[in-house]
């Protein structure tokens, strides 16, 4: 089995953390592959790791290290893994209220009566398994469960598009996702057309709520956004904007420790926690407008 190495560094600030990374490509041996990525846990860390073939020079990512203010880079010896293969394995089916979230290789395992939403496992963000998914999943089930029905639903973050998708289950109209990320659109895209939903859940490029077609469907009586403290904040006054009275918000992304302040935030634009579900680190919350 062959080996392959990471070389893992964290540091304050995004633009740091970018001309890390892009200093990390002139590197020799040269990383096969740079990421970027915000730690989620609101300390305005960010990690910048390698991946190699060969072992990389220690005194070349010392220097990096120094240069950008980052801490030591942590080298691990990585052994060769079918990731598809292995998340197959890990990943269970997942039961949320009414819905009920597998891979194609779990097909067979679908219980009649629920509503079924078809995520490959190669695609693990928004498979429902993470505490945020999931919470958001079972706050929309309890939304319907108490007769609520989403006439104007928007995904702001979709993702995959499985909160889009489980609403567009149950209910008649068409439901906007919307993603800032070229790819993730793609995807959530091919998920819809997999579990038969074309036509029934549009998918659009977007920031926040900057895309015509969100403009001319809002507003909206309920709203996904399972993303992160940050972004919450900052769309909080666009988000409630885009909101009909009485309407609801399911926001998640959110560890337990800052859900407190995410609901004094949207307080100040109207809005009332209705419900809040802690599972494992995350929170969920489901928030209403006043009347």
């Amino acid at each position: 089995m062959s080996i392959t190495y990471t070389a893992l560094t964290t540091l304050m600030g995004k633009d740091q953390a970018e001309r890390l990374g892009e200093a990390m490509e002139r590197l020799n041996p040269e990383p096969t592959g740079i990421g970027v990525f915000e730690v989620e846990d609101g300390s305005g860390l960010w990690e910048v790791g390698g991946y190699f073939i060969e072992i990389p020079d220690a005194a070349a990512l010392d220097l990096l290290a120094a240069a950008f203010a980052a801490k030591p880079f942590v080298v691990s010896e990585v052994p060769e893994t079918d990731w598809v293969a292995h998340v197959r394995r890990e990943l269970a089916p997942v039961h949320a209220g009414r819905f009920f979230v597998y891979g194609s290789h779990d097909a067979d395992q679908v219980p009649e009566g629920c509503e079924p939403l078809l995520i490959e496992a190669a695609m693990a963000f928004g498979t429902g398994h993470h505490g945020t998914t999931l919470g958001c999943l079972r706050a929309l089930d309890r939304l319907a469960g108490e007769g609520f029905v989403g006439k104007s639903v928007a995904d702001i973050g979709c993702g995959t598009a499985v909160l889009a998708m489980g609403a567009a289950r149950i209910w008649p109209n068409v439901v906007l996702a919307s993603d800032i990320d070229e790819v993730a659109v793609d995807v959530a895209k091919v998920n819809v057309s997999a579990n038969g939903l074309d036509g029934r859940v549009k998918c659009v490029e977007a920031a926040g709520f900057d895309n015509p077609e969100l403009s001319a469907a809002a507003a909206f009586d309920l709203i996904f956004a399972n993303i992160l403290k940050g972004p919450l904040i900052m769309l909080a006054p666009e988000m409630c904007a885009n909101l009909k009275a009485g309407g609801y918000l399911i926001l998640s992304g959110i560890l337990n420790e800052q859900a407190d302040e995410i609901i004094d935030v949207y307080a100040g634009f109207g809005t009332n926690l209705t419900y809040r579900e802690e599972i494992g680190e995350w929170s969920s919350l489901t928030l209403r407008k006043a009347d």
